[in-house]
C-alpha cells in the first residue's frame, strides 16, 4: 500500500514518564523535538504490551551504534503499555527534547528485553488466547532501525505522531502461538488540534466486535479506528483532503460515505448520534488462500477491494497472512454495497444499494517486500477458496 514512511516506534509512553536527553551542546542552536503516539485497529488481539527503554535519533542515516551524535529519549524507568488503549483519536505524549538544528534521518527504538524477572515486558494476548511473549528482533536492545526525514529548525518545534498499526505489525507463525514482532508505524506531522478529524456515529451493534471505520483515498486506507462503546468514531489525525469513509463491520455490507472533506480549522461532524451509521445485514463468505513469499517468517498481507458502480473502489477487508503457511481467510459480505455522497448540514446519512455493482465480487490484492499481486474472486453464493500468490 502506498502509505507514508513506515517505522517502528512502539509503546513510547505517557506524558508523566521521565525523559532525558543526550547531545547537543555549548551554544549550538537547538531545537525541540516533541512526540506522540496513537494506534489503528486490531485484527484479533486483546492486548499488545511493549516495554520502551529509549529513542535515539541521528543526522546520518548510516551511523553506527557507537558512533558520536546520537540524542536520546530515556524513559526512565522503562515503561509498558497496552498499545491498542490508542484507538478513536487517542494520542499518548511521548514527551519532548531539545536537539541539535538539522534534519535526522535516523531513528532507533530501543526495547526492553524479554528476561527471567520480565517475561512478558513485550507480549502479545490473541483474543480468547493466553498472554504469549513476542519475539522480538536481536536489534531490538541496540535499537531498532527506521529511516525517517525530520527536520528541527532553531528555536522550533517539530512535532510529530507515530501512528502504530498493531493489525500488520506481529505475524503468527504457524501452529506454534510464536508471534514474532514486524513493525509498520505510520510518522506524520502533529495536525491542528481546531481540525483534522472526522467525528461520526455507527448504530450500538456495530460498537462491538470488529467494526473498523475508515477514511481512504482510491482504496489506499489513511486512517483507521473502531467505535467506542457507544458508537462514537474519531479519526484523528487526518490530513486536509477529500475522502471516502467507509465502515466495514461482520454481518453488513460495505458502507461508504464518499467526497467527505477534511480542514484544519473545524471538525468534520458526519452525522448525529440520533442517526447513526447503520448498514444493511449481509450472509457473509469466506475468501482463502495462501502466500508463497520466501522463507518464513512469511511476511505479507492481503486485502479485498470493492469497486462500486461508478466508483469509488475501497478497501472493505484486510488481513496479515501466517507467517509460517503463508495462509490467509477474510470474511466478505455477500450483500449490495451501499453509499452515499457527504452533506454538510445533514444530521443523517441515506444510505442507498449499489445494484449495478457485483455483490459479492472484490479484488483481492497481495502485498510481499513492495510488490502486488491481485485476482478477482466472487463470494456472492459460496466461499471463494485456494487463492494463490507467489513472490519471488
Amino acid at each position: 500500500m502506498n502509505l507514508p514512511t513506515k517505522f517502528l516506534a512502539c509503546g513510547l509512553l505517557a506524558a508523566t514518564a521521565i525523559l532525558s536527553a543526550c547531545g547537543g551542546s555549548g551554544d549550538a542552536p537547538t531545537g525541540t523535538l516533541r512526540l506522540a503516539m496513537t494506534d489503528a485497529p486490531t485484527c484479533g488481539f486483546d492486548r499488545v504490551d511493549v516495554t520502551v527503554e529509549k529513542v535515539r535519533v541521528h543526522q546520518s542515516g548510516s551511523a553506527a551504534d557507537g558512533d558520536a551524535g546520537w540524542s536520546e529519549v530515556v524513559l526512565s524507568p522503562p515503561r509498558r503499555v497496552d498499545l491498542l488503549s490508542l484507538t478513536n483519536g487517542v494520542l499518548t505524549e511521548l514527551g519532548q527534547t531539545l536537539l541539535p538544528v538539522g534534519k535526522y534521518t535516523q531513528l532507533r527504538l530501543v526495547l526492553a528485553a524479554n528476561d527471567a524477572s520480565h517475561p512478558f515486558a513485550n507480549s502479545i494476548t490473541p483474543t480468547g488466547g493466553a498472554e504469549t511473549a513476542l519475539t522480538t528482533p536481536s536489534a531490538a536492545q541496540s535499537g531498532l532501525k527506521m529511516n525517517v526525514d525530520i527536520e528541527v529548525a532553531a528555536d522550533k518545534l517539530a512535532d510529530f505522531i507515530l501512528d502504530f498499526d498493531a493489525c500488520k505489525s506481529f505475524v503468527k507463525v504457524g501452529q506454534s502461538n510464536n508471534w514474532i514482532l514486524k513493525p509498520v508505524i505510520t510518522v506524520v506531522p502533529r495536525l491542528s488540534d481546531a481540525g483534522s478529524r472526522v467525528v461520526g456515529y455507527v448504530s450500538a451493534p456495530l460498537a462491538v466486535g470488529s467494526t473498523t471505520v475508515s477514511v481512504q483515498q482510491g482504496g489506499i486506507l489513511v486512517k483507521a479506528t473502531p467505535p467506542d462503546s457507544t458508537g462514537k468514531f474519531v479519526l484523528y489525525p487526518v490530513p486536509a483532503g477529500t475522502y471516502d469513509l467507509v465502515v466495514s463491520a461482520a454481518g453488513r455490507v460495505t458502507a461508504t460515505i464518499t467526497g467527505v472533506p477534511v480542514i484544519d480549522t473545524a471538525f468534520t461532524n458526519l452525522n448525529a448520534s440520533t442517526a447513526p451509521i447503520d448498514p444493511p445485514s449481509s450472509a457473509m463468505h469466506a475468501a482463502s488462500g495462501t502466500v508463497a513469499a520466501g522463507p518464513a517468517p512469511i511476511v505479507a498481507a492481503v486485502a479485498a477491494l470493492k469497486t462500486y458502480s461508478g466508483g469509488p473502489t475501497v478497501l472493505a477487508a484486510a488481513t496479515p497472512v501466517d507467517g509460517g503457511t503463508g495462509a490467509f481467510v477474510l470474511a466478505l459480505p455477500s450483500g449490495a454495497p451501499v453509499k452515499t455522497s457527504y452533506v454538510a448540514t445533514a444530521a443523517s446519512l441515506t444510505l442507498v444499494a449499489d445494484s449495478a455493482a457485483p455483490s459479492g465480487k472484490y479484488t483481492l490484492a497481495a502485498t510481499s517486500g513492495g510488490a502486488t499481486k491481485s485476482i478477482g474472486i466472487d463470494v456472492t453464493s459460496a466461499d471463494s477458496t485456494g487463492s494463490m500468490f507467489t513472490f519471488p
